[in-house]
């Protein structure tokens, strides 16, 4: 790598494993989350041991630590393994050298010591990873990666969770219960950061009447580094060290303080660090206090408030995510009072000028809104789809009084996955043998995917087939460990997957239960759907997965409604909710389906990328024009749930969408998929419809395409000559 572009890089991995000299690089490799997205790496550990690897959760610093020293040996005496592990250390090495050769490098080269400081309040990197929550923590992660597949210079913060997120799981009668329990950092593929004396690298974040400290840990992200602040220091009182134990709190004055630390403390831990980032990117609102950190540095270096907030604009990006106002975080003002009092006067301003920055109307009062905040302060931001876009423009039309909604300067970069991570290896061998031999390098050319028609029906049927019979075998074994312990009822086994059919015509449904998203929408003709199930010859299957916020009672209510369904003797195991989804539940999912529901009451959702995933893979979307939906939806790729009308009455939706649903399924998918058989039992026109939709989805709806959008648009048109720097 480059010491110039990577400062804080040049230390190596923990080292703390007692390994066979010939395999000493594994640590390298167990600390940097590169192997997540490189199948071969994955390979590396799995070969060792396939029952140690799954029983450390796919965790290699579990794994290296508990596996024992024979087999380690036997596989440093194997022939065919050190091959593969000499290859992966070869790939891993040229890749962290190669930053001089990116895509960055090469169309940016004049900005390449010019980082870009990321901010998010949750990062889905790798389950063994657990500080996420869902789709905002999902798209952070897939960010940083292509970030460091295509050499943009960046730097990241968030927090290190020493709980992070709960565990799921269903009771008998279906009500959903939030399991915590505490992480051991050393068994996660984090860095201590030390300081010069070899001592834990602290922050501190003054408040009205103490202060937090803050220590940092690292997660190597490929190229990327990526710091997460941990609260939970013996100097701080016990409700501090409890401010980074759980995601999203619910409590307002614990929340305000977890974004005061996430905002206020990640400016002083980059500069602790050295980091002198050229474009600050918020990702939602979480860290917009961020922002009045900077003013108050370029005050105290005898700046005025407006040339410090000017400054601060030029050089900050914020996207937001959320099309629903309750889910923007907002303030009361005697918070605000609380813990800024003694801020505004160092940036400059009386207590109305501080408010002001975030002054917004609720649906409970005025109120000081983070989002308000950072559009107040940002220069440019977007939203996260041309619908989403439509959206944003109109909820935030106040903070520009004198524009016309549609005018208002919040563009659209539509949100994309991040391909390494979620294409299944025999989906990308399948692609190696048809596609350009560049083709993973080449994500986002459209020409690239036209090949896609080469593959011959046989072989894309046969790892269609597959995907699913790994997904069913999957469910049953996890079904077999969650009973071997005992404690669980029969119904709750059967309601895990155990009976489902590897031939059967699978339906997935897998997304957080917010009640916007009506996970109970296919429920509404309960018996409908049974028959639907339950038809001689043409059986459909339904696999739900999701969790609702522990403090979201109506989103409780609704899994357990599905649940209730499930139990239900007449749909034979049919029915199915895999509890705990994580970011190893989706890959089996978006991966083995045939068909990926999507059903968000329009226009709530923002974006969402859970069927962009599964459409790379080879399963086709049904549903609803929301979202990222009507920008990839052509008629041919997929399916489209209702039109495009926005409906005053939330049931008559409701009933509008729930008989377009079952239409299309009695219509149109089930024949095509049981019906349209050619001689030698393939669907024919079923395959052509999975080309058409690889062909169409994959390219515009990749991570490199988003990512390389935000630098053209975003980050580089932010950032100063290079002289000025």
């Amino acid at each position: 790598m480059d010491p110039e572009l990577y400062p804080h890089l040049r230390a190596g991995a923990p080292n703390n494993f007692r390994l066979p000299q010939r395999l000493a690089r594994l640590p390298d490799l167990a600390y940097n989350l590169w192997w997540t997205w490189n199948s071969e790496a994955e390979r590396v550990f799995r070969l060792i041991d396939v029952e140690d690897w799954e029983a450390a959760e796919h965790n290699p610093v579990i794994f290296l630590r508990k596996t024992g020293r024979r087999k380690l040996n036997a596989a440093a005496r194997n022939r065919a393994y050190l091959e593969l592990y000499d290859h992966v250390i070869r790939e891993f090495d040229d890749y962290m050298r190669g930053g001089s050769s990116t895509w960055f490098a090469r169309d940016h080269e004049a900005h390449r010591n010019q980082p870009i400081a990321y901010f998010s309040t949750e990062f889905g990197l790798h389950e063994s990873l657990p500080i996420y929550a869902g789709g905002l923590g999902i798209l952070s992660g897939d960010h940083l990666k292509e970030a460091s597949d295509l050499g943009v210079p960046m730097v990241a913060l968030g927090f290190l969770y020493t709980q992070g997120y709960f565990k799921q799981h269903i009771r008998e009668d279906g009500w959903q219960e939030a399991r915590y329990t505490t992480l051991s950092f050393a068994d996660l593929p984090v860095y201590p950061v030390l300081d010069m004396a070899g001592e834990p690298l602290t922050i501190s974040v003054d408040l009205f009447d103490h202060f937090i400290l803050a220590r940092l840990w690292r997660v190597q992200v490929g190229r990327v580094p990526l710091y997460l602040l941990d609260s939970n220091v013996e100097a701080n009182a016990p409700l501090d060290r409890s401010l980074t134990a759980q995601l999203y709190i619910s409590d307002l004055d614990l929340r305000i303080l977890q974004e005061i630390v996430l905002g206020l403390g990640g400016v002083r831990a980059l500069r602790e660090l050295g980091y002198n980032p050229a474009v600050w990117h918020l990702n939602e609102g979480h860290s917009a206090f961020m922002m009045v950190e900077r003013v108050r540095e370029l005050v105290a270096a005898d700046r005025p408030f407006h040339q410090a907030a000017e400054a601060v604009r030029a050089s900050t990006v914020f996207t937001t995510h959320t099309p629903v106002p309750a889910g923007h975080d907002a303030f009361p003002y005697d918070l605000i009072d609380r813990y800024f009092s003694a801020f505004w006067p160092q940036i400059g301003l009386d207590r109305a000028g501080f408010l002001d920055l975030g002054r917004h109307p609720e649906s409970w009062g005025e109120a000081f809104s983070m989002s308000g905040l950072a559009f107040n302060l940002s220069g440019r931001y977007n939203a996260v789809s041309a619908m989403h876009g439509h959206v944003a423009r109109r909820m935030w039309s106040s903070l520009w009084p004198e524009t016309e909604p549609e005018q208002v300067p919040i563009r659209n970069i539509t949100n994309g996955i991040h391909t390494g991570t979620w294409l299944a290896r025999r989906m990308h061998s399948l692609y190696d043998r048809y596609l350009e031999h560049d083709w993973a390098e080449n994500l986002d050319r459209e020409e690239i995917w036209q090949a896609v028609e080469r593959i011959p029906d046989e072989d894309l049927w046969a790892v269609r087939r597959h995907l699913k019979r790994k997904l069913m075998a999957f469910m049953r074994e996890r079904a077999r460990r969650q009973w071997i312990p005992g404690g669980l009822h029969p119904v709750q086994i059967v309601a895990s997957g155990v009976l489902l059919d590897p031939y059967a015509l699978t339906i997935g449904f897998a997304r957080r239960f917010a009640t916007y998203k009506r996970a109970n929408l296919i429920m509404r003709d309960p018996d409908r759907i049974l028959r639907l199930m339950n038809r001689h010859g043409r059986p459909v299957q339904l696999v739900f997965a999701g969790k609702a916020h522990p403090a979201d009672e109506p989103g409780k209510l609704l899994i357990q409604e599905v649940y209730n369904v499930i139990k239900r003797s007449e749909n034979g195991g049919r029915l199915v909710f895999l509890e705990d989804y994580d970011m190893n539940v989706a890959r089996y999912l978006i991966q083995g389906v045939d068909v990926w529901l999507n059903t968000p009451r329009r226009p709530n959702e923002a974006s969402g990328t859970s069927g962009q995933k599964a459409a790379l893979n080879g399963v086709l979307n049904l549903s609803v024009l929301d979202g990222w939906w009507p920008e990839g939806f052509n008629g041919s790729n997929g399916w489209a749930i209702g039109g495009t009308e926005e409906y005053e009455d939330a049931q008559a939706q409701d009933d509008a969408d729930a008989e377009s649903l079952y239409q299309l399924l009695e219509e149109e998918i089930i024949p095509l998929y049981y019906d349209e058989r050619s001689s030698d039992g393939l669907p024919r026109e079923w395959l052509a419809r999975i080309k058409e939709s690889i062909r169409t989805l994959a390219p515009r709806f990749s991570m490199r395409r988003m990512v390389k959008e935000y630098v053209e648009t975003m980050y580089v048109p932010a950032l100063p000559e290079p002289e000025q720097v």
